[in-house]
């Protein structure tokens, strides 16, 4: 069984949800766990909460009175403060489309209802790894894109990059081991950890996220995408 944080250290996770029985369910079982809940029983109320105090994660909602959870990721990823706040989307929704919508959106991760409670925590706890929770030491780069990983920031040919957690885990990877291929199930693996069940196309999400933050219109794309093989920290020059 995981280990429970301890109370030096509780990280806030705030619980956007509004049924009342199922808030009261993951408040009990996320405490036991360590965590420290913060509560918001609508969308306006989750952005007014995050506006007062940033949590450490947003369990979030789709489905929410006045604002949906899908709203409010928008917002959030919006506001310079929170782009890069982790965010887990719980949807009764289990069509592909809508997983793949709620990534589109900015959401980090998502698991549907009705879910088991230790597949959520591992989720939560692979997150919060994700998001910075571990520091690691140095510097790393590739040709014009830096990593600092003591201060948890990237840059390229000296532009702040903004990434999210998930984001910045897979670039980190790729830092690691420039030029070599990896399949989606490897970075799976690696980024995400093996005792965590995430569907392969979530990888095509999170690599065009990454795309997107690095590349710049007149940069070159650092990311190779190789036919049946998988991505790799490896530019093709045109």
């Amino acid at each position: 069984m995981a280990e429970a944080y301890s109370t030096l250290a509780k990280p806030t996770i705030l619980v956007v949800e509004d049924e009342a029985p199922l808030m009261t369910l993951l408040r009990y079982n996320l405490e036991k766990q360590g965590f420290k809940v913060e509560e918001a029983a609508d969308g306006q109320e989750a952005l007014l909460r995050v506006s007062e105090a940033r949590p450490d994660l947003v369990l979030l909602d789709w489905m929410l009175p006045a604002l949906s959870g899908i709203e409010v990721c928008r917002q959030l990823r919006r506001r310079p403060h929170t782009r890069d706040l982790p965010i887990i989307m719980v949807t009764a929704r289990t069509e592909d489309q809508d997983a793949v919508r709620a990534l589109d959106t900015g959401a980090d991760d998502y698991i549907a209802k009705p879910f088991v409670m230790d597949a959520l925590l591992a989720r939560i706890r692979a997150l919060l790894r994700r998001s910075g929770g571990v520091a690691t030491k140095g510097m790393l780069t590739y040709r014009d894109l830096a990593m600092d990983q003591d201060a948890h920031r990237v840059a390229r040919g000296g532009r702040p990059l903004h990434l999210g957690p998930t984001e910045y885990r897979l670039l980190e990877f790729f830092l690691q081991h420039p030029g070599r291929v990896f399949s989606r199930e490897q970075l799976l693996d690696a980024v995400w950890g093996r005792d965590i069940h995430v569907e392969p196309r979530t990888v095509d999400v999170h690599i065009r996220r990454l795309r997107k933050a690095i590349n710049g219109e007149s940069d070159v794309d650092l990311i190779r995408t190789v036919r049946s093989a998988g991505y790799a920290l490896d530019a093709e020059d045109h």
